[in-house]
């Protein structure tokens, strides 16, 4: 499943003092200033841009995270320091300058310090992402609307269709947990992107969508369930149907991550669906992958083994008031309660804020889906071909979900399943050293790009 990484919650600043700005010999900061935090889930590059003396006004763009344009006000700057905040985002820089192109210094929120040293460029910098396709494109792209008849929600994405195509078949494309863009984008990556572009060049049209509440598809994920999702899947699959240059006996669905537990349910559900691809598909509860995820990444951060263990029971406490108590008030209570180990009531509302941002994360009919499905007893009654691949270093969904489809699948008396380990690849099927989720920024590569040779192939093996 996609990592929902917060940087309002991780980076912070500290409130500060009245300051003054721009005093007499003060540095000349105008144009973009830029420098790269490292924290333990994820590393980010920051670029600021000030604007000509006498304006205090900075922006801020995280290109990892899509975020640009957040807007932050001069506190200070004078010939040797600097300090700037970004009320919105509750977060303060404080910088000394090593000369007059380098200034060190640290965001600060709560007293929590992350050194950033910040260098002007001239032009600011760019994440290098290669594989993303550029125009122009040898294959039809069309923007579509369509409307899910069962939920009455319009859904809006792009339809690739192969040039000259009559009768080609196609894939509806099913995203990881989280509210998603149609391109799946995820710092900076576009892999659903990747996957349409090269499909269509070889003969596969392709459905990308926006989640519900994205972009220009109507709804909200966090009242919904990967049963609704399902529903979105086979409301693409009617649609691709009225498409003459589609056959509509060929079409399939490929998901990642949580889009992997959704297509056996659509499949199950409608014999419409010819075939799926399950990318880091789960093949267990989402407890247990959870459990697993937490224990994988916070070893691959380092961290001590108390610290592991200590995480596990926090998410058991947590997985056990969700599962226990069907009210969601009532939960939302008796979580705060736990994670402020009895002491919220006396807590500050900063501090409140941080319990009560925590539980909304979980305590929702999307979270408590989650994590009681068990998606074997769907699996066992899968009758249409089945692709899984999974990335041996993949740490959100581990390798070992893979038998775990495979004999879920095989026990219903179905035998047309393959299942491929990638050795080192991680849960975007990315060629990775850890497979950690702060490497997934700094790889230049979206996808493998024999991953994408595997799927095309068998794809048409299944179709012709």
């Amino acid at each position: 499943m996609k990592t929902i990484l917060n940087f309002l919650y991780i980076s912070g600043l500290l409130t500060v003092s009245v300051l003054f700005p721009s005093e007499a010999g003060a540095q000349d900061l105008t144009g973009f200033w830029a420098g790269k935090v490292d924290l333990p889930t994820v590393k980010l590059t920051l670029i600021f841009e000030f604007a000509e003396p006498g304006n205090d006004t900075v922006k801020l763009d995280i290109p990892e995270q899509e975020a640009n344009d957040l807007i932050g006000t001069i506190l200070k700057v004078n010939s040797d320091s600097l300090v700037f905040r970004h009320e919105e985002l509750n977060r303060t820089f404080y910088g000394e300058f090593l000369n007059d192109s380098t200034v060190k210094g640290d965001w600060e929120k709560n007293k929590i310090s992350i050194p950033v040293t910040l260098k002007k460029t001239e032009t600011p910098p760019k994440l290098k992402r290669p594989q993303t396709p550029q125009p122009p494109f040898p294959y039809l792209s069309e923007d579509v609307e369509y409307i899910n008849s069962k939920s009455g929600l319009k859904l809006a994405g792009t339809l690739t269709i192969p040039e000259k195509a009559d009768g080609c078949p196609a894939v509806v494309m099913l995203t990881g947990s989280g509210a998603q863009d149609r391109d799946e984008t995820i710092f900076g990556h576009k892999p659903f992107f990747v996957i349409a572009d090269y499909f269509a060049r070889n003969g596969i049209a392709v459905l990308r969508v926006d989640d519900r509440g994205v972009g220009g598809s109507e709804g909200n994920i966090a009242v919904s369930t990967s049963e609704e999702f399902a529903d979105d899947a086979l409301a693409g699959i009617d649609f691709l149907k009225t498409r003459k240059e589609i056959d509509s006996q060929k079409i399939g669905l490929i998901g990642h991550s949580e889009g992997g537990l959704i297509a056996p349910i659509a499949a199950t559900t409608s014999n419409d669906v010819a075939f799926f691809i399950m990318m880091a598909g789960p093949g267990m509860t989402g407890e247990e992958i959870l459990y697993e995820q937490n224990d994988l990444a916070l070893h691959a951060a380092g961290m001590p083994e108390y610290v592991i263990k200590q995480n596990r029971a926090v998410q058991k406490t947590m997985f056990d008031i969700l599962k226990n108590q069907s009210d969601s008030a009532l939960a939302h209570r008796e979580l705060q309660i736990k994670l402020s180990q009895g002491f919220y009531d006396g807590m500050t509302d900063e501090m409140k804020a941080q319990v009560d941002g925590k539980i909304k994360g979980i305590n929702s009919k999307w979270f408590r889906y989650f994590i009681t499905y068990n998606p074997q007893p769907t699996l066992s009654k899968v009758k249409c071909p089945v692709l899984a691949l999974n990335g041996a270093k993949d740490l959100q969904v581990p390798v070992s979900n893979l038998e775990a489809i495979e004999k879920a699948i095989k026990s219903g008396g179905n035998e047309n399943v393959k299942i491929i380990a990638f050795d080192n690849l991680n849960h975007l099927f990315q060629n990775s050293t850890t497979g950690a989720v702060a490497e997934y920024s700094q790889i230049e590569e979206t996808i493998d790009p024999e991953v994408l040779r595997i799927m095309k192939d068998w794809i048409w093996e299944k179709v012709e």
